[in-house]
């Protein structure tokens, strides 16, 4: 198997690193880089369980090869909260809205909620919503993800009004 060097950004943590050609990103942050949060579900993109944010966008790390990485800045769920804890703004919401059950589901939908909501372009309710197309949960009926999606859209949409 050839190897590759990578050097990239995990969680702000600058990491070099040596994989294999045929590794994907998922199974390195998960076997390297100790990012258990990364879950692999279908490994086919299907289900989002995957899902990281690289360079600011959503990402299926399971249809990513980690040498696609190299000089990449790349966060995943244990990057969300604050260094003292403090849960990001959409774990929060998830929280309040009782959007998790099993948590299988749950870091590629705070993943993907929060490259929606990263930046100035902030996505509105419909957009929120239309994401969760790409993430399968087999428990909660989705009805607390949903109400977690319509409050971080309106949350947002209050922060553009002040």
């Amino acid at each position: 198997m050839s190897e590759h060097a990578i050097e990239w950004t995990v969680n702000g943590q600058r990491r070099q690193d040596r994989v294999e050609a045929r590794t994907s990103l998922a199974d390195h942050l998960r076997l390297a880089a100790g990012c258990t949060g990364v879950h692999l579900g279908c490994e086919h993109g299907v289900c989002g369980a995957c899902t990281v944010i690289v360079d600011g966008r959503a990402v299926r790390s399971c249809l990513m090869l980690a040498v696609q990485a190299d000089g990449a800045e790349v966060t995943t769920v244990e990057g969300l909260a604050a260094p003292d804890g403090t849960f990001h703004p959409v774990q929060q919401a998830m929280r309040d809205a009782h959007g998790l059950q099993c948590g299988f589901c749950t870091p590629g939908v705070l993943m993907t909620f929060a490259a929606l909501t990263a930046g100035e372009e902030k996505a509105g309710e419909e957009a929120m919503i239309a994401a969760m197309s790409g993430h399968l949960c087999r428990c909660t009926g989705y009805q607390g993800i949903r109400r977690a999606a319509r409050a971080l859209a309106c949350s947002a949409s209050r922060e553009d009004a002040a």
